[in-house]
């Protein structure tokens, strides 16, 4: 059943106004700790320490973890040392360490300040951990066992410690120097007989990650294999933590906006919009548009060159008016092409090296393409060109136009993959920047093929 957002606020901002607090308690206990969350971003200060201090305990942390930076920072400014040390000490690890990352230094040093010695000095080394890396999403709160013990002692301890662990559907088995040696599922386990030994349920051909790889790379395991948690592992192959599915959504969600944002000539930001200032919106947007401006200037110079071929007579003139279709059909091409090559590359369908294999494949689908879209261009100008337009002048511009196409095509599938071999990242290769590099190219081949053919 879907939640009435609207109705749950103006019940709960009812209680809240009357002061029955009691009431309210009982409210928010019935409400799904992501909505709490969501409904506290509707609260001044005031009223937002009010609520989360009526919070039960138990589900304060975790309506904390899915609170927005802002608000969690202005929570630990308005509560108490003795607040701050529990609320800490009540997060996953991981939640505790995502937390931590965005906070003002002076901030981050009261919360360890107030922190459990144990678990400072392990978010302490969670931070070490370089940014965006495997190490720093990982958490600790995992079901490990050592290689030897029965299903009913594997039962037993998964009942005793269970409920402080962020999962339990996997069980990892380590040996007495703490290398990952099998992961067993949850449900093979309750299947299982009591005397029966974890060894023999294990799966030996373990997958797991190293603390340095790159979140990204963690996540395109995650997707390949559908995992709902990944082991992490040292250089030593010791298990050292795991990556939990709703880490993976976010890093997933947050390289495709990264990604996104580069398509659109725009310089990553994890901030929300609406509360990033137009300055900082501005400085994100200025320089790639500063580079595609200046690079935009080639088109211009081409323009500029072949002035004599364009103001010589009235097929000039029809000349000039195919330049927008030309450049934008180029583009459009181009960025089709694109666009399917960084898709391919993200779901780890398309690999460098097969870009001879993707480059015949554009090509033959840019005859195709250039084909149907040159014939209809030549009908439309004979049909539609005016009194100036004549045969010859309608195949020039179709002949252009059929291999702007190949080219647009072939450039846009090959450069995202050429930009990866080079430790680029292929989405810089998009809308924009192909579109640049196109329109310059298609102006070459009408201006070049025109003056070849075309006699003024």
């Amino acid at each position: 059943m879907t939640l009435d957002f609207d109705k749950m606020k103006e019940r709960l901002d009812a209680l809240l106004d009357a002061q029955r607090h009691g009431q309210m308690r009982g409210a928010l206990m019935m409400i799904n700790e992501v909505d709490i969350a969501e409904y506290m971003q509707t609260l001044d200060r005031e009223k937002l320490l009010t609520v989360f201090r009526i919070l039960p305990k138990d589900i304060s942390s975790d309506v904390f973890s899915y609170m927005d930076n802002d608000q969690r920072q202005l929570l630990i400014e308005c509560i108490g040392d003795a607040e701050i040390a529990k609320l800490v000490d009540d997060m996953f690890i991981d939640d505790a360490v995502d937390f931590l990352e965005e906070l003002p230094a002076g901030v981050v040093k009261r919360v360890l300040q107030n922190t459990d010695v144990k678990r400072r000095n392990l978010i302490n080394q969670f931070l070490r951990y370089p940014e965006n890396s495997a190490g720093s999403i990982m958490t600790i709160e995992y079901c490990e066992f050592r290689q030897g013990i029965t299903v009913a002692q594997v039962m037993s301890e998964i009942k005793r410690t269970g409920i402080d662990k962020e999962t339990i559907y996997t069980l990892y088995i380590i040996d007495d120097q703490r290398h990952l040696v099998g992961t067993v599922p949850l449900r093979r386990v309750i299947m299982a007989e009591d005397d029966i030994l974890i060894d023999d349920l294990m799966e030996t051909n373990v997958i797991a990650v190293s603390t340095m790889d790159d979140q990204e790379t963690v996540a395109d395991t995650v997707r390949k294999y559908d995992f709902l948690s990944m082991p992490v592992v040292d250089k030593e192959h010791r298990l050292v933590g795991i990556i939990t599915a709703d880490d993976v959504m976010d890093v997933i969600e947050e390289e495709n906006t990264e990604d996104f944002e580069k398509m659109a000539a725009l310089m990553p930001s994890d901030k929300v919009y609406l509360k990033t200032s137009p300055f900082r919106l501005a400085i994100s947007r200025i320089p790639w548009l500063l580079i595609l401006m200046v690079s935009a200037m080639f088109t211009g110079a081409l323009i500029t060159h072949f002035e004599g071929l364009l103001s010589s007579s009235a097929i000039g003139i029809i000349l000039t008016s195919c330049i927008p279709m030309m450049m934008d059909t180029g583009g459009n091409c181009g960025s089709q092409a694109s666009t399917l090559a960084i898709r391919g590359m993200a779901l780890g369908q398309i690999e460098f090296r097969d870009l001879p294999r993707v480059l015949w494949k554009e090509f033959r689908v840019s005859l195709l393409v250039g084909f149907i879209l040159a014939l209809v261009n030549f009908g439309r100008l004979m049909l539609f060109g005016g009194a100036n337009m004549t045969t010859k002048v309608a195949f020039v511009v179709s002949l252009s136009m059929f291999l702007t196409v190949m080219f647009a095509k072939v450039i846009g599938a090959s450069l995202p993959m050429l930009a990866k071999k080079v430790k680029l990242d292929p989405a810089l290769m998009a809308s924009p920047l192909i579109t640049t590099i196109v329109d310059a190219c298609s102006l070459t081949i009408l201006f070049n093929i025109s003056a070849k053919l075309l006699t003024f």
